[in-house]
């Protein structure tokens, strides 16, 4: 363990390398990324063999590509929408015997160390807002898959075991086109809020994802992935971190309409999408959104609006809420990317000048792809019953 902890103070002050790719290299990985077809989901089916490695060196010194930093430090990552996993082909195993043929193994970490000051007051802080470590396997034999992760992080107002599991769920693939994914997953309210943690363009989420959504539940998902649309159906219960077994049903539906999808990418890759959630937690809530967005090569931008009679995310409120998003995001390597946001959300429709809008700004390094990222953020929060604040955060991220 401690090599491995070596390894990434290594690789960080290593990392500068890649930056510096010559101009043959560069234009070969932007190449490949344009062949790369996104994907939306937050489970991988397919893993490398495991690797066989060492910690030898070269007799000249030179750290060596068949040893364990030489491939850290030698991969070319560049795709940057999906999770991807620095020690991918060194923690996947396969096995001849029993119900699993393949597993990989995986870790996860995030820290930002912020700086605020409003009112004359500043203030330094630093939280680590991931930490998680699973495995992601195949069932033998089977179009079965699955996933567990655990949170070995305390969260507050939640005993521990409450937040331990992170993910735990099965997910098969034998209909055409479709999953069906059993057990403790991420749910769909949102786009945003739907979204893996790892991929997550700021260091925070909106505020219509942070309070409507960034949830799991424990129900049956039937996904449906087509060229020109996919969606998601959910029937789950409306629990939140296992508090109450009985809570009461829940229903989550989302439906994404790709009309560019049959034009191999020529005209970028326009998403429209929507989504409810619905059901019984104390109280009745429903949440409605509306997602668009657009890419095109270098660039991308997004718009998200949600509305909630209610509302059911790491807590239950019966408050009538709503709030919109627009970002926009710019590659000017495919190793660094800028990021702009304005967010605005009103928690409660009843109450007037109680709205709270954010001004982001920020710069990702990707310096692994989403293996091994750098983030940079400026935050302005305008609020018209509270004070204004501003923050600098930077954060780290680490996916293994």
């Amino acid at each position: 363990m401690n090599k491995i902890f070596l390894s990434f103070l290594i690789l960080f002050f290593t990392a500068g390398f890649s930056f510096a790719e010559d101009a043959v290299h560069l234009e070969a990985s932007v190449n490949d990324a344009k062949k790369i077809v996104e994907a939306e989901d937050n489970i991988e089916s397919e893993f490398s063999i495991f690797d066989s490695f060492d910690w030898d060196k070269d007799d000249d010194g030179k750290i060596d590509d068949d040893t364990l930093m030489g491939k850290i430090i030698n991969k070319d990552i560049t795709r940057t929408d999906v999770p991807t996993f620095l020690l991918k082909e060194e923690l996947t195993y396969r096995y001849k015997k029993g119900p699993v043929s393949k597993i990989q193994y995986f870790g996860a970490y995030r820290g930002n160390l912020s700086g605020i000051w409003n009112t004359g007051d500043y203030d330094t802080e630093y939280d680590i807002n991931t930490l998680q470590f699973g495995a992601i396997g195949k069932f033998k034999n089977t179009k079965t898959d699955f996933k567990i992760g655990f949170n070995p992080m305390p969260k507050n107002d939640l005993n521990y075991m409450q937040n331990f599991i992170a993910d735990a769920y099965v997910v098969n693939n034998n209909i055409p086109h479709h999953r069906v994914v059993i057990g403790y997953s991420r749910n769909q309210i949102g786009k945003e809020g739907g979204s893996s943690s790892y991929i997550l363009p700021f260091v925070t989420r909106s505020q219509i994802a942070r309070n409507f959504g960034s949830t799991r539940a424990l129900g049956v998902r039937l996904i449906g992935d087509y060229s020109l649309m996919d969606y998601s159906m959910a029937f789950n219960s409306s629990d939140r971190y296992f508090r109450t077994p009985f809570a009461g049903p829940e229903f989550t539906g989302w439906i994404n309409v790709k009309p560019f999808g049959k034009t191999d990418g020529r005209y970028g890759k326009l998403v429209l999408g929507g989504g409810l959630n619905a059901g019984h937690n104390k109280t009745d809530y429903t949440v409605g959104s509306v997602y668009v967005g657009y890419k095109y090569k270098k660039l991308w931008t997004n718009f998200e609006y949600g509305i909630a009679d209610g509302y059911n995310g790491t807590r239950v409120s019966t408050n009538k809420a709503e709030g919109f998003n627009y970002t926009l995001g710019y590659k000017i390597h495919p190793r660094l990317q800028l990021i702009a946001r304005y967010d605005q959300f009103d928690p409660n429709r009843d109450i007037a000048n109680d709205q709270r809008r954010e001004y982001t700004a920020g710069i990702n390094w990707f310096i692994k792809g989403q293996s091994l990222r750098v983030i940079l953020n400026y935050i302005f929060c305008d609020n018209q019953n509270m004070d204004d604040s501003h923050r600098i955060i930077l954060g780290t991220q680490f996916v293994l």
